[in-house]
């Protein structure tokens, strides 16, 4: 059966909470096991994004997925120009699938935040296999 990447992330982390609270610690590990794989093999790598993505667990649940990693800027001369890390926050919408908000001092580079949308758009809309 397939499932958009954010539908399956959010049903794994709400079953991955869920087996805390009833401290079913084997499932508990098999349910963060599949979360870590997710965001490491679905989630975008490269063209900036060169650092590896962190999921927040104390903040997420079936309702919110938060996300972290950091982006390598480059300046106007094509140098790479230093690190901003960054906040993504995946929330559910009833007119849009889902929102993305990002987080982070972008400074001069607030036009990186445009194609961090599109791109986190389209790998949150992919289609996995679940």
């Amino acid at each position: 059966m397939k499932n958009k990447l954010y539908k399956e992330l959010a049903a794994t982390i709400q079953a991955r909470e869920n087996c805390k609270q009833s401290n079913n610690i084997e499932w508990f590990n098999k349910h963060t096991d599949k979360i870590n794989s997710l965001i490491t093999n679905q989630l975008p790598h490269g063209s900036g994004l060169d650092t590896e993505w962190a999921i927040d667990f104390d903040k997420s649940h079936g309702n919110k997925i938060t996300l972290s990693t950091s982006y390598h800027a480059m300046d106007e001369n094509g140098y790479y120009d230093g690190w901003i890390d960054f906040t993504v926050i995946v929330l559910p919408s009833l007119s849009f699938d889902f929102t993305i908000h990002i987080r982070g001092n972008f400074g001069k580079y607030q036009d990186i935040k445009d194609y961090l949308y599109d791109i986190l758009n389209e790998s949150f809309s992919q289609e996995i296999e679940s």
